[in-house]
């Protein structure tokens, strides 16, 4: 089937909750993917952070190879031989005790959430049902009734009402706000380090030490949601790196399944994730043997802090070259390693339309800020082509 054909079967027959670019992919390598009519693209999304080490890595590969020749799934009913060395690798590779390992970004910020109101009534002591979560405007993290009841996006919330109680909005950036809704009462403050979807946000310098000492100093959980700018996105293992900020809880997915498979956790130490007892949380494909043995492959390949370095690097190449864009066309660049938001002074959809036709893959977000993230095994010189071309882009449009 040629394109034209494939992108019908599409429109026919799938819901209509996503308006991709009108390309169909059948192949992928590194950072570069193949449409079905054998033209090759650079991928500068990333698939969300999801393809931070490239498109089928040789060594994300092997190892899912190797365990699909061995056992793919038992359900927790029965311990594999893979789980235990993810869980202890992975809460190594954090810093902390403990992991709670499930499938998808949003379970893991359901989790994250349970975590936090359990640990609420039964160690801090709040009374039953009286447990807020603070959380930031622009916020994304995920689509589940619960989480999107303290979205701010319309299109993530609207005609989804009843809203779930028990959250408090902020302003993202802003202490002092933070600081007067926090109270005795709060189990946890939800934040982003870097605000991915809202186009690439990245908070006023010390405003993550803040968020810390308020937790610290109103004994409420700081619960970082690192599953897109963690893992080496923007330099560093996780992004709270960049003020040495420690949070008790990290929200980990994406990148963790190497982009082969839905992996995602929540790792913290034993004080917070030992609250949970059997038969009080689950999932039947959480911490299954093939996630287990490509995630732990990932941590392998993040132990040598080769990813964090190109990332930071190729990072600070990528933002000095985007800090030339004229003005006239680019209202701000934000970002961190290799992750920019890109605001344009018009409408980011013809932007990422055109680069496609020029062989790069990019993406709008919220109107006008076009998102940068390529693989982080991508090369100078590819990424180098990638600008230039948007640059002639921007003089197009």
């Amino acid at each position: 089937m040629n394109t034209q054909e494939l992108r019908a079967l599409s429109e026919e027959h799938s819901a209509h909750n996503y308006h991709p670019l009108p390309i169909v992919i059948a192949e992928a390598e590194g950072a570069w993917v193949t449409d079905v009519e054998g033209k090759r693209y650079l991928d500068m999304l990333s698939a969300y952070s999801a393809v931070n080490f490239g498109h089928r890595h040789p060594r994300l590969v092997e190892a899912v190879r190797r365990q699909l020749d061995r056992v793919t799934l038992v359900s927790r009913a029965f311990d594999h031989d893979q789980f235990g060395p993810f869980v202890a690798e992975l809460a190594e590779l954090a810093g902390k005790d403990m992991v709670l390992p499930m499938n998808s970004g949003a379970e893991a910020v359901e989790t994250a959430l349970k975590t936090a109101r359990k640990w609420g009534y039964e160690i801090k002591g709040v009374p039953a049902d009286q447990a807020n979560i603070v959380t930031f405007e622009g916020n994304f993290h995920g689509r589940t009734t619960t989480i999107v009841s303290f979205s701010t996006d319309p299109d993530a919330r609207n005609s989804y009402g009843p809203f779930t109680p028990g959250f408090r909005t902020v302003p993202y950036g802003d202490a002092e706000a933070l600081r007067a809704a926090v109270d005795e009462n709060t189990v946890g403050v939800l934040i982003e380090p870097i605000q991915g979807e809202a186009g690439v946000n990245v908070p006023p310098s010390g405003f993550l030490t803040a968020v810390r000492e308020i937790c610290t100093a109103r004994g409420s959980l700081m619960i970082a949601d690192e599953i897109q700018s963690g893992l080496g996105r923007t330099g560093t293992t996780f992004a709270v790196e960049h003020e040495n900020v420690v949070p008790d809880v990290y929200i980990l997915g994406k990148a963790l399944g190497g982009g082969i498979l839905p992996v995602s956790a929540v790792v913290a130490d034993r004080d917070v994730l030992g609250v949970f007892k059997p038969g009080q949380h689950g999932s039947t494909f959480g911490g299954n043997p093939l996630a287990c043995a490509v995630a732990r492959e990932v941590i392998a390949m993040l132990r040598t802090g080769e990813f964090q370095e190109r990332s930071r690097t190729l990072g600070a190449h990528l933002h000095a070259r985007l800090g030339k864009l004229p003005s006239d066309h680019v209202r701000e660049v934000r970002g961190r390693g290799l992750w920019a938001g890109v605001e344009l002074n018009g409408k980011a959809r013809p932007v990422s339309e055109k680069l496609m036709e020029r062989g790069v893959l990019a993406k709008e977000t919220h109107e006008t800020t076009l998102r940068l993230a390529p693989p982080l095994v991508v090369s100078q010189e590819d990424l180098d082509w990638a600008l230039d071309q948007l640059e002639a882009v921007l003089t197009e449009v």
